[in-house]
């Protein structure tokens, strides 16, 4: 029994570190596309942005068939379907294909990433134990393998070399996990939930608190680099640095977030992650020298790292709904945040200083904070003072069964 939950725990860990490697994989290859295209960053722009028009259309879909035949059922479709959407961008002949594909990637890896959340969710609650945060931290961790990776095998070997490698190591991560992911069984059509947009507001107020916990990290991934050279005079080999410190603090926190809220529930964990990240933008807002700001943004890495991963979860939990609909719901719109952050800073940064929009960045985060009470079904012990009562009995069901 221990070794089955073992193995279940190390599967959907893999699946996201896979994903994570893909999606990784994506950052060294737009400059490389941009050269082989022969296209201005403005189209490149407009190539992004298909990415992630891909996975708003698509998400909702694995959302739908999730709450339907289950979150394992789900995570294998996506997964298989999305491991030569890397090869199709490569291989495309012209821009219209290789939108078409970007497209496809951004969709189905985002199909996968609505049904692998699903799965963690589905573990958490058949054995009342957290293991979100690290998820996370396994996604982010891929992430990076895959931008470094990417970045020297591109410069060494070729864009099709890259893609078939990255292809290669993703396929060998899903052989390994698939089979031993979580099984969860959806209920019958007697007992399952209908799946549509739910009328209960609950799903898209945890929507709007995800979107305002993703759009501070959209800001410092894209804008951060800016900020430290336009306002603070920063070179850019030290400017890089802005989302490094973000996400290497992000990293190592999720990988002690689950034992953190398992500890001091949901609820308190969210206050207090809100409360650092809010901190750590006022720090980085307000810094004089570019060190202070670098600072501030790893300071904000320890507070947004756990974040999404408590909405994901109270999401996944909310009682009396598929959690593939809830989830779906919050994740599209949580993702909207990262896809709106991009253009709405650089509008306000031709009106106003980065300075003055990282302040109000951190007056965003009031609202996860004010709205931390929501986030009860996401605590997995029953006795824990801020878990719903409702949930603890269903949990106990769960765990029986």
């Amino acid at each position: 029994m221990v070794m089955r939950i073992g193995a279940e725990r190390a599967a959907v860990s893999a699946l996201f570190l896979a994903n994570g490697l893909m999606i990784g994989s994506w950052a060294p290859k737009l400059a490389v596309l941009i050269h082989r295209l022969e296209i201005s960053e403005g189209t490149a722009g407009l190539v992004v942005l298909c990415l992630g028009l891909g996975s708003l259309v698509i998400m909702p879909v694995f959302g739908a068939m999730t709450a339907r035949v289950g979150s394992r059922r789900a995570v294998c479709l996506a997964g298989l379907l999305a491991a030569p959407t890397l090869l199709l961008i490569t291989m495309a002949p012209g821009l219209v294909g290789v939108a078409i594909s970007v497209f496809l990637f951004g969709g189905l890896l985002g199909g996968m990433d609505i049904a692998m959340n699903a799965n963690a969710v589905a573990f958490e609650r058949a054995r009342c134990r957290a293991i979100m945060s690290s998820c996370h931290g396994f996604w982010s961790l891929g992430g990076v393998i895959g931008s470094g990776l990417g970045g020297v095998v591109l410069a060494a070997w070729g864009e099709v070399a890259h893609a078939v490698l990255i292809t290669v190591l993703f396929l060998a991560i899903l052989a390994l996990a698939l089979p031993r992911t979580q099984a969860d069984r959806p209920a019958s059509d007697v007992q399952r939930p209908p799946v549509r947009l739910p009328r209960d507001p609950l799903p898209y107020v945890l929507g709007f608190v995800a979107l305002c916990c993703m759009v501070p990290e959209g800001a410092i991934l894209d804008w951060g680099t800016v900020y430290l050279q336009r306002e603070l005079g920063a070179s850019l080999a030290l400017a890089g640095w802005a989302f490094a410190a973000c996400a290497a603090t992000m990293a190592i926190v999720r990988f002690v977030g689950d034992m953190l809220r398992q500890r001091f529930g949901a609820v308190g964990m969210m206050r207090v992650s809100a409360i650092v990240a809010i901190c750590g933008l006022v720090v980085a807002g307000s810094a004089s020298g570019p060190l202070g700001a670098i600072a501030g943004f790893g300071l904000a890495g320890i507070g947004i790292a756990n974040l999404v991963p408590i909405v994901i979860s109270a999401a996944g939990n909310l009682p009396g709904m598929a959690h593939g609909v809830g989830l779906s719901i919050v994740t599209v719109m949580g993702y909207s945040g990262i896809l709106l952050a991009p253009g709405s800073i650089g509008y306000l940064a031709e009106r106003m200083s980065f300075s003055f929009i990282y302040l109000g960045l951190g007056g965003l985060l009031l609202v996860p904070l004010l709205l931390s009470g929501l986030m009860r079904s996401a605590s997995l012990n029953a006795g824990e003072p801020d878990a719903l009562g409702a949930s603890g009995s269903a949990q106990g069901v769960d765990h029986a069964a």
